[in-house]
């Protein structure tokens, strides 16, 4: 006999919350769970939960009442990063499981206390690095393992992605670093291009926090912002190897975010949002594949009825969290000269982009040659900022 479907709270279900709110039915409607309750300040209206109807869930903006009243197993938390803490705190006192959105905290202090707090209470915390869900990256670890492309030499990463100004007011919190001095962190390198952070730390096999030496940063800022948007960062492992990863918001055209793993003998490169995966080596022609993939509420479902080890358990993300703190604590972005970037209207609307003057060859070359903005020559670019955990 099948198990009862797993009761489940989300809070926050707008913005990012509408794609958990519609995997949420996915998983209702094969029986793995049910939406028991929404945490949002503002509730939903019967025509946003549109595909529950016939079986509404309960709705509080208090997500500890909630919790109870539903008798909730698992929440998914996809709010605010500065709440992640509190709110992932608040479902352990009651021993009720995790998927937390990414990144987990704003802050390392942050993320070591709900790390810890998680642990104490013997629950299940599955960090919301999708990418970690893709059957390609237990298959490009394996081809490092058994030497298809020689000796590892480092790894890039690369993302160019298009934002409009009407993204960064999507939400009071965008584009900020701070908040009424409560740290956000929304920098290009911590929330829209993480994944490219955090899935190089994982195919170099250095994800945890111990694995990290000192984290190199150089912040930049077209848009009339706080935070980040043009940017790279090298993370020097305890075993000296180099992971680069350059990252832009200003893109001329927008692509697809990959990681290059560069052997002695070849390279591996995967688009990580497409789970394909190309490997070039000497004496083979190039070899394409596309994988399948996890979904992490799924997997997180199958660990708690099953056993199934979870894919982005806390102390995966640690050293990821060491490069954001490193952004955090970093001076602040350097605003870029008016000559390094022009304008064009957004792709939607009525609004504009900037767009960084050669930044798209630049973000693909430091992923290649794992080289910082500065060493490329950037005119822009000052000297990277040094941070030892």
């Amino acid at each position: 006999m099948s198990a009862a479907p797993l009761p489940v709270v989300l809070a926050g279900a707008r913005g990012h919350g509408g794609w958990h709110l519609a995997n949420l039915r996915r998983l209702q409607h094969q029986g793995l769970v049910r939406l028991a309750g929404i945490c949002e300040l503002n509730p939903l209206t019967d025509a946003e939960l549109q595909m529950f109807a016939g079986e509404m869930p309960e709705q509080s903006a208090d997500f500890g009442a909630l919790l109870d009243s539903t008798g909730a197993r698992a929440a998914v938390i996809c709010t605010p990063i500065p709440t992640h803490t509190t709110l992932a705190l608040t479902a352990a006192s009651r021993g009720v499981h995790l998927l937390l959105e990414k990144p987990p905290a704003a802050t390392w202090a942050d993320y070591a206390r709900m790390a810890d707090g998680v642990r104490e209470a013997g629950i299940a915390c599955q960090i919301g690095f999708q990418s970690f869900g893709s059957h390609a990256v237990p298959a490009v670890k394996e081809l490092v393992r058994s030497g298809a492309i020689g000796t590892v030499r480092g790894i890039g990463a690369a993302g160019a992605w298009v934002r409009d100004d009407a993204y960064f007011r999507r939400a009071p919190w965008a584009g900020r670093r701070r908040m009424g001095g409560t740290d956000v962190v929304d920098g290009v390198l911590t929330n829209p291009l993480a994944h490219a952070v955090a899935t190089a730390l994982e195919l170099a096999g250095r994800g945890t926090a111990e694995d990290v030496a000192s984290i190199e940063t150089e912040l930049f800022r077209a848009h009339d912002i706080e935070s980040d948007d043009t940017s790279c960062v090298r993370v020097t492992t305890t075993d000296g190897l180099p992971v680069t990863v350059a990252v832009t918001l200003c893109a001329e055209e927008a692509g697809e975010p990959y990681v290059i793993v560069h052997g002695d003998r070849g390279r591996i490169t995967f688009w990580y949002k497409q789970d394909r995966v190309l490997v070039q080596r000497a004496g083979h022609g190039p070899e394409e594949a596309v994988h399948g993939r996890t979904d992490l509420l799924e997997n997180l479902v199958d660990h708690l009825e099953h056993g199934t080890p979870l894919l982005v358990p806390p102390e995966r993300t640690g050293a990821f969290m060491r490069v954001l703190e490193a952004v955090r604590t970093a001076p602040e972005p350097t605003a870029l000269p008016a000559t390094a970037w022009h304008t064009r209207p957004a792709d939607r609307g009525d609004g504009v982009r900037r767009i960084v003057d050669g930044i798209d060859g630049m973000v693909a070359t430091a992923a290649d040659t794992l080289t910082l903005y500065s060493e490329l020559g950037a005119s822009w670019a000052r000297p990277s900022e040094v941070s030892t955990p």
